[in-house]
Formats: structure tokens, sequence, C-alpha cells
């Protein structure tokens, strides 16, 4: 069972940055995809970004220029870095992994942007 935590949610006024960390407690996390998703309210659940096990990264046109996925393989940890923040990213994030041909999710943490 692979469990993931998210973490760094909160208020932002738009044109701000927030950083969102995502924990996994798997052993094998640098053969794994690593992603985010978001669902705003009353929106179904899109992808924002995906960072495969090689380095390589896939963005949503809408955050593009604005939005950094990273990983950390040594804390087995995969980052969001928002920056020039807009309400229309107000939604709950979740943190995917894939691996083994398996998809797993975290809880999710909440992203407001408002001023």
């Amino acid at each position: 069972q692979v469990q993931l935590v998210e973490s760094g949610g909160g208020l932002v006024q738009p044109g701000g940055s927030l950083r969102l960390s995502c924990a996994a407690s798997t052993n094998t996390f640098s053969n794994a995809a690593m992603g985010w998703y978001r669902q705003p309210p009353g929106k179904q659940r899109g992808l924002v970004a995906i960072i495969h096990s090689g380095g390589t990264t896939n963005f949503a046109d809408s955050v593009k220029g604005r939005f950094t996925i990273s990983r950390d393989n040594a804390k087995n940890t995969v980052y969001l870095q928002m920056n020039s923040l807009k309400p229309e990213d107000t939604a709950v994030y979740y943190c995917y992994a894939l691996l083994s041909m398996r998809s797993y999710w975290g809880q999710g943490t909440q992203v407001t942007v408002s001023s």
C-alpha cells in the first residue's frame, strides 16, 4: 500500500506563490511517475503537471510558465511550486503516483486564491 500525504495548501492572494509537497511511503519512489491533479469547485478533476521517473515534465496549458514540478528521490517527495497564482487556480490539489501499473492518490489539499 502506497500512502501519499500532501501539505502546503492554504489561502494566498492573487499574484502570490505557494509550494505544495507530497510525501510518498513507497521505497520504489524513484521508479514512479508522479503528478498533481486539481479539482476546482463544481468542475471535474484535471491534470496539472506530471514528472516522470527520468525527470521529464508535462504541464497543463493553463499553468505553463507559472508552475514547476520537481522531485527529491532521497526524500520520497514531489513538489509543486505555484507562482503568479490566479483565482482560477482555486481547487483541491491531489498528489498522484503511477507505479507498477497501479495508480495512487493523496487525500487532497485545498488551495484558495483570493483577495
